[in-house]
């Protein structure tokens, strides 16, 4: 029983530093380019876009697939960069197991 009780404190502790960790994760912010700069997007570590900078020289009316290729390519560079941070983060508590949906 005695145990029993110990597991659980532990469990409880370690569910609390979890949650630490995703919380401090919210607040991270993770930069992603595109052309060598041109386009620049700002995400925090729960994946959530804050910002994108365009500069002038990015932005070509006669071609704008080419603009929304590198926007999507900058959230995309953000995202990755996103991902590996909060596996770097959280898999100290998965012991580097990956649980969709947990982070």
């Amino acid at each position: 029983m005695n145990n029993m009780n110990q597991m659980m404190k532990q469990v409880k502790k370690m569910q609390e530093q979890m949650m630490k960790a995703q919380e401090e994760l919210g607040t991270k912010m993770i930069e992603g380019t595109a052309g060598g700069g041109v386009v620049t997007v700002i995400i925090n570590g729960h994946k959530k876009v804050q910002s994108i900078a365009i500069k002038p020289e990015a932005v070509d009316p006669d071609d704008v697939e080419m603009l929304q290729d590198l926007v999507l390519t900058a959230v995309n560079d953000a995202m990755s960069k996103a991902e590996e941070i909060a596996n770097k983060d959280m898999g100290k508590f998965t012991g580097g197991m990956n649980i969709p949906g947990l982070f």
